[in-house]
């Protein structure tokens, strides 16, 4: 009974797998269709800037302790992953 079990465990993973990555191909697709493209290197474009943003907020929390520390961490600008194709 257990090996039905994973093995029904498993092919549910695999489905919800290929389910996934249908779905990111065609979200791709259609943002394509509709002139918007996504910025696949924003990540490591990023990678810098976010490691700066790392150090300074450890040294902050260093400094002013858990309490009082005031980490702005958001390394993720939505609108630069995805943006409007400038070949329109």
């Amino acid at each position: 009974m257990r090996e039905k079990n994973k093995l029904i465990y498993m092919f549910s993973l695999i489905k919800n797998i290929i389910w996934l990555v249908g779905f990111v191909v065609v979200s791709s697709f259609v943002l394509n269709y509709f002139g918007y493209e996504i910025n696949t290197h924003y990540f490591q474009e990023r990678k810098s800037d976010c490691q700066e943003k790392l150090k300074d907020c450890q040294k902050e929390l260093l400094h002013q302790g858990i309490d009082n520390a005031k980490c702005n961490f958001n390394c993720i600008n939505p609108q630069l992953i995805v943006k409007k194709s400038i070949n329109d």
